[in-house]
């Protein structure tokens, strides 16, 4: 399982693995309808909340293709959703997970492109962790031979995700600077490797003192999250930064928008400053709301500024791009053949 670099993705892994432990998997049920195994979140909350167990056996319909899971992925936006700390998340219960590897078992009508036996990465609207899974045929995606699964299952939502924030909203070009919070994390790490695909491009990253050590090579200066990493850009760069990546949220907003050069670009793509603990915290929550600089759209106009949000997973289910989306995951595996980008795995269960 990929993980987004915090401590409970980890816990989850463990406390999925446990409960995976009590199962014996059987295919038929008593009514003899095939079942398979799943990772079910029976409602919001902590880890206890967390189940393997038996589900009906999807088949594809019309446009889909079904896939036999070899891996998934555990990002911190699962972490998010196990808590409900997402906007309108779907009742419960359900099964977890956004993306996976895995081998082709089936195709519905009206499918083409793949073969019985294709080794293969997708997204998902939910329902990644299981045995097997079915999606739109316009979400899979081959796999290169030399691409692990777990790789595979840590590539389609960090890499794309990060890609399309550098060079389709901010089109990150040589010679700028780049800061990137939670530096350390999945998406992090892909933005690090994408910069490092341009020219003279500068990458400020921060992180808990925990990750240092292993990335420090990685990234142009590193920060600790908790101090006060305005001021120690402003050493370097006195200008400020051409893009801001925000994951956090909360005071760390203004921060960003004040760090911008003129015809800079502020992302937001994640508010995990509103997730602390085991369970959903109203304080949290309330406490980053307040803490967000209201934005005057007259002051950006003065300073020339930009600012955008970005949701990989609307833009897939919500917005219908996933054709955009596809032509961005070919370039990032022509950049993957190239040894130029790699998919990092924290660790792998089950």
């Amino acid at each position: 399982m990929a993980k987004e670099g915090v401590e409970n993705t980890e816990e989850t892994q463990q406390m999925i693995e446990k409960n995976a432990g009590k199962e014996q998997e059987n295919l038929l049920s008593a009514s003899g309808t095939k079942e398979m195994r799943a990772v079910v979140l029976t409602g919001f909350g902590g880890l206890n909340k967390l189940r393997v167990t038996k589900r009906p056996m999807p088949e594809p319909q019309e446009g889909e293709v079904k896939i036999r899971v070899k891996a998934c992925g555990l990002n911190f936006l699962d972490l998010m959703v196990r808590q409900g700390n997402i906007d309108n998340p779907p009742k419960t219960p359900l099964v977890p997970g956004f993306e996976c590897s895995g081998i082709v078992e089936a195709m519905g009508d009206n499918t083409k492109g793949f073969e019985i036996g294709d080794r293969v990465m997708a997204f998902l609207n939910y329902n990644a962790w299981a045995e097997v899974v079915c999606t739109p045929l316009e979400f899979v995606y081959k796999i290169p031979d030399d691409m692990t699964f777990p790789e595979a299952a840590a590539f389609p939502l960090n890499f794309v995700a990060a890609y399309m924030m550098l060079f389709e909203i901010a089109h990150l070009r040589e010679g700028m600077s780049v800061l990137v919070h939670s530096v350390g994390g999945a998406v992090g790490q892909a933005v690090v490797q994408l910069c490092s695909t341009v020219p003279n491009v500068t990458v400020f990253g921060t992180a808990s003192p925990s990750k240092h050590e292993a990335i420090k090579d990685s990234v142009t200066h590193l920060f600790d999250r908790s101090a006060d990493y305005v001021q120690e850009v402003k050493k370097v760069s006195p200008d400020g930064v051409d893009i801001v990546l925000d994951c956090l949220c909360g005071e760390n907003t203004g921060k960003g928008l004040g760090l911008l050069k003129p015809l800079g670009t502020y992302i937001l793509y994640g508010s995990s400053n509103m997730v602390t603990g085991e369970t959903k915290s109203f304080f949290s929550f309330a406490k980053s709301w307040w803490q967000v600089e209201k934005v005057n759209p007259i002051k950006l106009y003065e300073e020339n500024k930009v600012i955008s949000g970005f949701s990989l997973l609307n833009l897939l289910f919500k917005q219908g791009r996933g054709s955009l989306v596809k032509t961005v995951v070919q370039k990032l595996l022509s950049l993957y053949d190239q040894k130029k980008i790699k998919p990092r795995v924290d660790s792998c269960g089950l």
